[in-house]
């Protein structure tokens, strides 16, 4: 289906009822928002799209009246609003739905919809503090859900229902306010096809009505299939508004990840797999060229998550990187706690050396030889409080046991090891590690799972937010690892967002798309263009 194909295109009117223009945010040594500028028109689905760290989320606070933009100007209507609070941007009419949906389970459908505005019988001088009138809340609740073609039992609580239905509530909730725009920020990343399927045929239906949407998103397939026009945000600025139609696959992923303009242009957007090897741009041969493979350290097959990740074979050998690259939300985080036992698969198996593991817990996974660097380094990475050293041997303590503490001349000899061995600039290993600076902290979580001497280190973002000599060092220390001696080296997994990283530490290439296998290439076979082209979907 193409776009034109999907949805009209074309706004109803040429005014648009919210309008930004200007906004700048800055937090303490942040600048998150750059002169963003912003158009929503009735009647249209207008999706906001950008990698990682582009400053949706931010806008989105902006809008909804958590932050207030340091400078910039916000016009809904015609008129110049400042909302201060959710509750009022509720009042003017913007209205949101998250991506957890954050309502009661334990009340019922209808209560969740009129929660905090419940209808009142008037009871003399109680006035608004009257009785609820469950009647005719019930009544309203069945009208709002009826007009959108939900048709359920508005007295059972919301727990009884599936989360697809637990979102159509939560936009009813939305509605409910009289609003005249409603902003859906990752709805869909907790559903599966068929509940995707029945949220775009409410929003079409709303759209019908006039409504004007703002849908956030990270999944290209879902943005062709619902978008009339799209904004691309990289960097904190706004990188351009463009009618869907308007706005091919490949031209969309390069605006979102800032490619070179001749990646994706000219003859380029159509250049051949043999094309593309002989470009200047691609990779140098393997690393291994003629070597016979060994057997894989680990192999998955049909591995899947409901909602999170479709059926997917991956397989990775000692002595190799294989890469693992797409889109924000396409299922690369996913693989990796999957793999790594911190979420539990429900689909598929996975074997290292040959023999089925079932991975209850990251415990199961450090046991069989298998270390993860997260991306989320200040949230599940780095202990900001604790030392460098104890950073350094906490997953060899957890995987020692707390009742057998590491001897304090081990730790520091560890500790001291890797300080050297990384390049780890700290005043000493006794040193918070909350002091240093970014690429310092990655290098230490990076000590901390070598010192559990894994066969597979999986590295989620290992380079995300430090400065370009901290990336250059630990990518030449990924390759090292996993090339120090013929098919002895370890395993490693290595993810990221930035193709010139993954293309050049990456024996192997694993694209996903939307959740599912893209693809999967030698080294040599993609340079940066094809990659986007794969990224995108090809012949988008």
């Amino acid at each position: 289906m193409t776009p034109s194909q999907a949805h009209p295109g074309q706004p109803q009117t040429n005014t648009p009822v919210l309008a930004l223009s200007g906004i700048h945010k800055s937090f303490p040594g942040v600048k998150a928002l750059s002169n963003v500028s912003l158009r929503l028109f009735p009647g249209e689905v207008h999706t906001l799209m950008g990698q990682n760290g582009a400053g949706k989320s931010t806008l989105i606070k902006v809008l909804t009246g958590l932050y207030t933009p340091d400078a910039g100007h916000m016009m809904l209507d015609g008129q110049a609003i400042s909302p201060h609070s959710t509750e009022d941007a509720q009042h003017l009419g913007i209205s949101t739905v998250y991506q957890e949906v954050n309502l009661c389970p334990n009340l019922s459908v209808a209560e969740n919809i009129f929660i905090g505005r419940y209808p009142r019988h008037s009871a003399g001088l109680l006035g608004k503090f009257g009785p609820i009138a469950w009647a005719r809340m019930q009544a309203q609740a069945r009208r709002l859900l009826a007009d959108m073609d939900i048709h359920i039992d508005v007295k059972a609580p919301l727990s009884s229902y599936s989360l697809s239905i637990q979102q159509m509530v939560a936009i009813a909730r939305a509605l409910n306010i009289s609003a005249k725009v409603l902003i859906l920020d990752e709805p869909t990343s907790s559903l599966d096809e068929a509940a995707v399927q029945l949220l775009f045929r409410v929003l079409r239906q709303l759209r019908g009505q006039g409504m004007a949407i703002l849908f956030v998103t990270h999944f290209l397939e879902q943005t062709y299939a619902i978008s009339d026009r799209i904004t691309v945000m990289r960097n904190g600025e706004t990188e351009g508004e463009y009618p869907c139609a308007e706005l091919n696959r490949l031209a969309l992923v390069n605006k979102m990840v800032g490619a070179p303009d001749h990646v994706t242009t000219g003859r380029a957007a159509t250049a051949t797999a043999a094309e593309t090897t002989a470009s200047p741009l691609a990779i140098t041969p393997p690393h291994h060229a003629g070597r016979p493979q060994a057997a894989p350290f680990l192999q998955a097959q049909g591995l899947g998550r409901a909602a999170a990740l479709q059926g997917i074979d991956l397989s990775i050998r000692r002595g190799e990187v294989l890469g693992l690259c797409g889109l924000l939300g396409s299922g690369r985080t996913e693989t990796a706690r999957l793999l790594f036992g911190a979420d539990v698969a429900d689909s598929g198996s996975i074997a290292v050396k040959g023999t089925v593991q079932s991975f209850k817990s990251p415990r199961d996974a450090i046991a069989a030889g298998i270390g993860f660097c997260s991306e989320d380094r200040k949230h599940e990475g780095a202990v900001l409080a604790l030392s460098v050293r104890e950073n350094i041997i906490l997953a060899l303590q957890a995987r020692s046991g707390m009742a057998r503490a590491l001897p304090m001349q081990r730790q520091r000899a560890l500790a001291e090891d890797f300080v050297q061995r990384l390049g780890i600039k700290t005043p000493d290993i006794d040193t918070p590690i909350g002091l240093l600076s970014g690429g310092n902290q990655q290098k230490a979580l990076l000590a901390r799972w070598l010192a559990t001497d894994p066969q597979l280190l999986i590295l989620d973002e290992p380079t995300r937010g430090i400065d370009v000599r901290a990336k250059e060092e630990i990518m030449d220390y990924v390759t090292a690892l996993s090339h120090t001696s013929e098919g002895q080296g370890m395993a490693i997994l290595f993810i990221s967002s930035e193709l010139p990283e993954v293309l050049h530490c990456s024996d192997r290439l694993m694209v996903l798309r939307d959740r599912k296998a893209g693809g999967e290439f030698g080294r040599g076979e993609l340079d940066e263009r094809r990659l986007l082209e794969v990224i995108a979907g090809a012949s988008a």
